[in-house]
């Protein structure tokens, strides 16, 4: 198993707590990731927001793409999986800063792409993107992973197609990892998983217990062999609680479900619903933590989560997202209690 976890670039997770003692400022991320691979973290995820999503718009939120360029300067093996939305980069663009994030890196592997579509209609008019429906944000997502797949592998490269035109394009450096950076993506409609098992070499899902999402993995790696591609990773994202006692994780569990609809991110959770296709309805408490996270059920005590990761990874996940508040102190005890244990019974075994 693979641990990763997502860059508080909106100064928290939770809706419900206002202050969580973390700012979304560069010093607090700098110092989050230089810490995370120290003791044990894989991966980090940047994601792509304008607006803050989390604390309200009013909220400073940070900026994906600088900030990954700088933490690729200052980490030395975490991977950096920066989110990307197509109706936000020209791919010819996107792929040539992408390939140049890949050699400030250094090594072959550290870059990866999260590719994400729109649902945000407020942050695409205040930014003056254009905002397509859903079925119309894929059909530019396929050709978009054609545009920078072919530039990055191709040395002169040209495309026409309904969204994008590109005319014997070089593109050079190529990215330092062969033959192209890892390509992560999530979504639940058909649209979205025939797209993934087709174009991306890893399937991300919001939280889930394990045995639904064993029937996505299956599901997933059924599409991927109807197309003759091989296998994918597989990432589940999960909110994180590790305590001493039961009883203390669901009384941490108790204060960030205190929903409270006021919050000032009520208004942008309603239009995340409202701008996706999802499998299942979402409950009034799951807004208080982004991307189904309590659902995989990672609350109680070291033992009682280092047995759900297992059945995680008996489901067929290789990489665990993981969000927890405050992130700093979070993270160092689910590393300490978890993550550590876990590799030292790995090593003893190998």
């Amino acid at each position: 198993m693979r641990y990763g976890y997502w860059l508080p670039i909106f100064g928290g997770w939770l809706r419900n707590v206002e202050d969580e003692g973390m700012t979304a400022s560069w010093d607090y991320v700098r110092r989050l990731a230089c810490r995370s691979e120290q003791i044990g973290y894989d991966l980090t995820l940047v994601a792509e927001l304008n607006l803050n999503d989390i604390k309200g718009t009013d909220a400073p939120s940070l900026d994906a793409w600088s900030t990954a360029a700088a933490l690729a300067t200052v980490t030395e093996r975490l991977e950096l999986m920066v989110a990307v939305r197509p109706t936000f980069h020209s791919p010819a663009l996107l792929a040539k800063q992408a390939a140049n994030i890949d050699h400030i890196c250094g090594t072959p592997g550290r870059l990866s792409l999260n590719v994400v579509s729109s649902w945000w209609a407020d942050e695409a008019r205040q930014y003056g993107v254009h905002f397509e429906q859903h079925e119309d944000r894929y059909a530019r997502t396929t050709e978009w992973l054609e545009v920078i797949d072919g530039l990055w592998k191709q040395d002169r490269f040209s495309y026409t197609g309904n969204y994008y035109r590109v005319e014997n394009t070089i593109l050079q450096p190529k990215p330092l990892t062969r033959p192209r950076p890892t390509l992560y993506a999530g979504g639940e409609s058909e649209a979205a998983k025939n797209l993934i098992a087709q174009r991306c070499d890893a399937y991300v899902m919001h939280g889930d217990p394990p045995e639904r999402i064993a029937a996505k993995i299956a599901d997933m790696r059924e599409r991927r062999e109807r197309f003759g591609l091989p296998p994918m990773q597989f990432g589940v994202a999960a909110y994180a609680i590790v305590r001493d006692t039961e009883r203390e994780a669901q009384a941490e569990l108790a204060r960030i479900t205190d929903v409270r609809a006021s919050a000032a991110g009520f208004a942008n959770y309603q239009q995340w619903l409202s701008g996706t296709q999802l499998e299942q309805r979402m409950t009034i408490e799951e807004y208080s933590v982004s991307n189904r996270g309590l659902r995989p059920g990672l609350i109680g005590t070291p033992a009682q989560v280092s047995a759900r990761v297992e059945e995680f990874a008996a489901a067929g996940v290789d990489l665990l997202l993981l969000q927890c508040s405050p992130q700093a102190e979070e993270m160092e005890r689910f590393a300490a209690q978890v993550i550590q244990p876990a590799r030292r019974l790995e090593s003893v075994a190998e």
